[in-house]
């Protein structure tokens, strides 16, 4: 079975965590000094922050996969392109919620299957709160001081996918191919945790747990696939290189790290060789915050696979030659 479809927006949460003044919340890029103090934020996975209360977000990320060639006589999987747009809303200084459309381009060298096309859109819900000695356990609060910042933040994620690509997308001689649809055809959920802490004035720790289910779903040509589950741990240093309050900028350095269990996919009850495993990405990349502009950019590589039927897995998670990372966001 060819790869599957990018996994659903959840794991993008990083790139819209940055947020406005200190004083209005615990954000890592707002106007003033005091927030260009705080808390960063990784590149990919998930961070420890909610939108400010009444704000929006616009959201623009691409994730670029090049692919590693095992078979120069037949067409193998060139590269794909994850397009993800997204608006998000700050219901409270706790609680914001997400709307993700995706685009995916998945292209074959000549003579093979490209698919292109808007995929399964995604809604999301994140929780926020936070614990420290004094206080205990309580959600984000709509302020917060510098020494608050020091605190361990947590956020609770979850949401689902909604069946609004094309599943039966069928190729040039007719065929549909699971892997290659722009939807899963029935939703899909996913439900994770976030953790962050300040080690020190410039150093941040973000943790994430994450976990992703889907569903079985017949195909037009009789064909029932589900697809494996998702598990991930990730983790990354966030390390800020230069604040300038004054031109409201803002640079820091990333190193993340993170694990990816995929389970194997199942055809009519059967489980699909060529599908699933462990691996280990790391991905060191630059963050910058202009204004209420966030700017993230890394270079992701599998550094560690332990993939079901290797040699079968060409063009899957784990057979990538690099992957890029780019994502945009603007807080208002």
């Amino acid at each position: 079975m060819s790869p599957r479809l990018a996994p659903p927006a959840f794991a993008l949460l990083a790139a819209l965590a940055w947020h406005g003044p200190a004083q209005a919340h615990h954000g890592v890029a707002g106007v003033g000094a005091a927030a260009l103090e705080g808390p960063g934020s990784p590149i990919e996975s998930s961070s420890s922050a909610v939108l400010p209360a009444g704000s929006w977000l616009t959201y623009l990320k691409l994730d670029h996969a090049q692919y590693k060639k095992y078979a120069p006589a037949e067409p193998e999987a060139d590269y794909a392109r994850y397009w993800m747009t997204g608006v998000g809303y700050g219901f409270t200084p706790w609680f914001s919620a997400y709307l993700f459309a995706p685009y995916h381009d998945k292209t074959d060298e000549p003579g093979g299957y490209t698919s292109r096309g808007w995929a399964d859109l995604s809604v999301m819900g994140q929780l926020g709160f936070r614990y420290d000695a004094q206080s205990g356990w309580q959600l984000t609060p709509a302020q917060e001081s510098l020494d608050d910042l020091e605190d361990w933040h947590f956020t609770l994620f979850g949401g689902a996918t909604l069946p609004t690509g094309n599943a039966n997308a069928r190729d040039s001689h007719g065929e549909i191919d699971p892997g290659k649809s722009r939807g899963f055809g029935k939703p899909s959920f996913s439900l994770g945790l976030s953790a962050a802490k300040m080690l020190t004035p410039r150093l941040t720790l973000n943790l994430e747990a994450s976990a992703i289910r889907f569903q079985e779903y017949t195909y037009a040509d009789g064909q029932r696939v589900k697809f494996g589950e998702e598990n991930r741990l990730s983790g990354a240093l966030n390390y800020r290189l230069l604040a300038d309050a004054d031109r409201k900028f803002r640079l820091d350095g990333v190193l993340e790290a993170q694990f990816l269990h995929l389970g194997r996919d199942q055809a009519d009850g059967v489980g699909e060789s060529g599908t699933g495993g462990r691996m280990v990405y790391l991905m060191p990349g630059v963050r910058a915050y202009v204004d209420r502009l966030s700017l993230a950019l890394g270079i992701k590589k599998a550094v560690w696979t332990r993939l079901n039927e290797s040699h079968e897995q060409q063009g899957a998670e784990g057979k990538e030659k690099y992957r890029v990372i780019f994502s945009a966001s603007y807080l208002f």
